[in-house]
């Protein structure tokens, strides 16, 4: 997922955020604001890991809702051509 598609899905991403990383607050939503480098600086802070670790999460983070993104665009597909 590219910085504009987290961009345009970020209130939908926020408590799929909450849930992976429950030790951000709605400030650091706020401030985050769909920006992916926010994001990981963010949970480096708060969990006190190494930026390539936080990189390394958020990525595959991303990978997994892209999948679900994907898999709701394909129901979604094959609802409508029903």
């Amino acid at each position: 997922m590219n910085t504009d598609q987290m961009e345009g899905k970020w209130k939908q991403m926020k408590g799929s955020l909450k849930t992976r990383w429950g030790k951000l607050t709605d400030d650091d939503l706020t401030v985050i604001e769909g920006q992916k480098d926010q994001l990981v600086g963010r949970i480096q802070e708060r969990y006190g890991i190494a930026r390539d670790e936080a990189q390394r999460q958020v990525d595959e983070w991303n990978r997994a809702n892209a999948d679900a993104v994907e898999t709701e665009a394909e129901i979604e597909r094959q609802r409508r051509a029903s």
